[in-house]
């Protein structure tokens, strides 16, 4: 939540107001074994000068480990970075994986062609059954280009970045927001008030679902039904530090097997940064199963699902586990676009309600579910609530541009990938 107030010697002050002890949200850089890992968003979707944070990045000279290239049929990695294994522990031949991804990338290619040729809206599950024996006709293109980038030193660099020099108030969780002909009022967990010309609210969508925040007057329904019909998906991630390195050099190691749900897959760290770490990631209800286990428990169901394809594996000597789905400052990974629903959701949730202005994924229109998408919804309703603010003050003269407006500096991207 950030609140913005005009005042006689600047254009506006500003105040964010953070729910937990520390700033980042589902960005999230860990220190304990001694190096970062990002136990939430660990990627830049979209390696190339288009990204708004590219600019950034570039800046602080972070370095990013390119995990695929513009024509991978997975989102995050190139299928021939896998290392497959059946429930058995045997390796599927890489020659079979290459087959597997040509005919998947043909699919996908085919399922376009369906989303373009039917106005009805339908699962990919569906569209892959429909289309599963017809010649591929069109191809898949991402909405970036440039592949995706693994931040090797974590997020938090470009968190504290963009927080230098913020009035932050940390563990101040709002619990109602009022709107008012002059201004918001807003009230936190502990009942002290803060008053502001307007507001950007900027918290997860999976919060704005539970309804801990309550707004008078109410949210008009338009908007109050985007909250309730976009998704929610949940996706966490299990991190296995170990003493040595005893596993493929691959980027990923997956698991194969007759259902979604006994699928699983390891991201390999080692080969980004150099440090012998694996990451288990579970999604869906997998995810949502093993957040009712214990940390020790989730860590040891990680460990045996490696030694079903790497038998010989040793035990990890610490380990980290992420909870997105029942943390209560997320309750959620990140947003989606719902079978059936409306195709202008992420739109209406976007779009401001008197002097209060939305941010984050999950009003992103075209980058919805990164933090890319995030970073650039941020700009746009600082500006939106800014031009607010000094327009009420009859200060529009002393506008100024903001972060990431400035004249394009080009400073190359430091990638790698071996």
């Amino acid at each position: 939540m950030v609140l913005s107030c005009g005042i006689n010697d600047l254009p506006f002050q500003v105040v964010l107001l953070e729910s937990r002890d520390r700033i980042g949200g589902r960005v999230h850089t860990d220190y304990s074994f001694g190096f970062p890992v990002d136990l939430g968003a660990s990627w830049l979707h979209g390696v190339c000068k288009e990204n708004p944070l590219a600019p950034v990045i570039g800046r602080l000279g972070l370095p990013l480990y390119r995990t695929s290239g513009d024509n991978s049929v997975l989102y995050d990695h190139d299928l021939e970075s896998y290392a497959l294994f059946d429930m058995d522990g045997h390796q599927v031949p890489q020659d079979l994986v290459k087959n597997v991804g040509e005919t998947f990338e043909s699919i996908l290619k085919e399922t376009d062609v369906l989303r373009q040729e039917s106005s009805e809206d339908m699962s990919i599950s569906r569209a892959i059954s429909i289309v599963f024996e017809r010649r591929p006709e069109f191809r898949l293109e991402e909405l970036l280009p440039g592949g995706h980038g693994l931040m090797v030193r974590g997020y938090l660099p470009v968190i504290n970045t963009l927080a230098k020099g913020l009035d932050i108030r940390l563990k101040h969780r709002v619990t109602k927001i009022m709107r008012r002909y002059n201004g918001v009022k807003v009230t936190v967990e502990d009942g002290r008030t803060l008053f502001a010309d307007a507001a950007v609210v900027a918290v997860p969508l999976g919060v704005l679902k539970s309804n801990s925040i309550k707004f008078e007057p109410r949210l008009p329904e338009w908007k109050e039904a985007a909250i309730a019909e976009l998704g929610v998906g949940i996706e966490n991630k299990i991190i296995l530090h170990f003493e040595n390195v005893f596993w493929p050099n691959v980027e990923f190691l997956g698991v194969v097997a007759e259902t979604s749900y006994g699928c699983s897959y390891f991201l390999n760290l080692h080969k980004a940064t150099s440090h012998s770490v694996l990451v288990y990631m579970p999604a869906g209800q997998l995810a949502r199963d093993i957040e009712k286990m214990s940390d020790e428990a989730a860590a040891n169901f990680a460990f045996i699902q490696l030694k079903k394809i790497l038998p010989d594996a040793s035990a990890p000597i610490h380990y980290l586990v992420s909870h997105w789905g029942t943390d209560v400052n997320s309750l959620g990974s990140y947003s989606y676009d719902a079978v059936g629903k409306p195709h202008d959701l992420y739109e209406h949730l976007m779009i401001p309600v008197d002097n209060l202005f939305f941010a984050g994924e999950a009003t992103s229109v075209d980058y919805p579910g990164s933090v890319h998408g995030a970073y650039s919804t941020g700009l746009m309703a600082a500006e939106d609530c800014r031009m607010r603010v000094l327009e009420r003050y009859g200060e529009l003269d002393l506008f100024q541009p903001v972060m990431g407006e400035d004249t394009p500096v080009s400073i190359p991207l430091l990638i790698s990938r071996m």
